[in-house]
């Protein structure tokens, strides 16, 4: 099986993907663990990423797209795989269709995982994280303890940057403009499936299992 993950941040589509994975033995795959993985083994193309990144800068899509196409080659990939956050825009998605193209490869399914701008916010700003060992709390569902202080180290513990109201307003703005064209081209496809992301993890679990008709 082949799926497409998409969902801006606060939907719970990173946990998803992960139980998704497990459940069906095909690799989760983000970009992040792409490039990392790329960096870390000093390809050819990782070696490029690199250079983009410690200029600050965004790595181009010809890049991405070409250390997509290797890591899909990989043997772990041979029964499925699921992409997590990639394509984030239209052009991605036409260049990830002639990846598939050439491998002979089928798209089973696109979701895109749903919750109103309100509940993501919530969740985002009362998310905190520790400054040393980066364990995370959340104020309404794991609340850190009275001192502040990491039950597991001690260190203190902090709201990230990104998680303020502000900025995941930005977030939330920047990815409904990219990203609304890219659903709208996997609807006229007959790919996307839209999952509501309100409520447990284990209710969330079982709406997509449905989709999938794992049930």
């Amino acid at each position: 099986m082949i799926l497409i993950l998409l969902g801006p941040p606060g939907t719970g589509k990173g946990t998803q993907g992960k139980l998704l994975s497990e459940r069906l033995q095909i690799p989760n795959i983000s970009t992040g663990e792409i490039l990392r993985s790329a960096i870390q083994n000093q390809t050819e193309l990782g070696n490029k990423a690199k250079s983009f990144i410690d200029e600050g800068e965004l790595v181009p899509d010809d890049v991405m797209i070409g250390l997509i196409e290797q890591r899909l080659q990989e043997k772990d990939c041979q029964p499925g795989f699921i992409l997590d956050g990639f394509p984030r825009t239209v052009s991605q998605a036409k260049a990830l269709e002639t990846i598939f193209e050439r491998a002979g490869l089928t798209l089973n399914h696109v979701i895109s995982f749903e919750l109103s701008a309100a509940k993501i916010i919530e969740r985002l700003t009362s998310r905190r994280i520790c400054r040393v060992c980066g364990k995370d709390y959340n104020l309404i569902t794991n609340s850190p303890p009275k001192d502040n202080r990491c039950l597991n180290c001690g260190g203190e513990i902090v709201q990230r940057s990104d998680d303020t109201e502000a900025t995941v307003r930005n977030r939330l703005g920047v990815y409904e403009q990219k990203t609304k064209p890219l659903k709208e081209y996997f609807n006229r496809k007959g790919q996307l499936k839209t999952v509501n992301a309100a409520g447990s993890v284990e209710e969330i679990q079982h709406r997509i299992a449905e989709i999938l008709a794992l049930n």
